[in-house]
């Protein structure tokens, strides 16, 4: 049972309206997830613009989801896997294999697995990196701009995955069977 309100788009008025609104013209739908997040304009709004800003950073778009997989499996945060694995799947068309293997933190690609691997090393250690941790990813070839944007990536899925566990907010995507019972 959710714990936090998903607001009717058709029922809210002033700052969620406008970007409710927003969100319904860029998406066609507003998900649970901001229909939640608009009890508060400001979560919303905050959320919204970082992740535009990082849709225009160094790393694309494929990359950004996978280390969304990554960290909403690392956090747990069932809604953002079922999310991300389905924008993965439907709109950047990766395969189902690199989408798992994500979940994993783990990619064929060298650089992107620094990456991932960094953000798991970044969850873990609660952002306490150490000189090895960003040594290893350097050396990857990972540039520092990179660096820097896979640190924001892991706040923004941070603050989602933590939004939704605390909401418990309803998945509107479809369900994605947890790892542990595909073993």
């Amino acid at each position: 049972m959710t714990r936090l309100t998903a607001l009717n788009p058709e029922e809210v008025t002033g700052k969620t309206k406008d970007l409710f609104n927003a969100v319904q013209a860029k998406l066609g739908v507003v998900p649970n997830m901001m229909r939640t997040m608009g009890n508060s304009p400001a979560v919303l709004e905050g959320y919204l613009n970082l992740s535009g800003a990082l849709s225009h950073g160094k790393l694309s778009a494929k990359t950004g989801e996978l280390l969304a997989l990554t960290i909403s499996e690392s956090n747990s945060c069932d809604y953002c896997v079922a999310a991300h694995t389905f924008i993965g799947e439907k709109l950047l068309k990766a395969d189902a294999q690199v989408l798992h293997d994500a979940r994993t933190g783990n990619s064929t690609d060298a650089k992107t697995n620094a990456i991932l691997k960094f953000a798991k090393t970044l969850v873990s250690k609660n952002g306490l990196v150490s000189d090895e941790d960003v040594n290893t990813i350097k050396n990857a070839g990972v540039s520092e701009a990179e660096i820097a944007e896979t640190v924001a990536h892991v706040a923004l899925n941070v603050l989602t995955n933590y939004f939704n566990n605390t909401a418990n907010t309803q998945i509107d995507f479809p369900a994605v069977p947890s790892l542990e019972l595909q073993k």
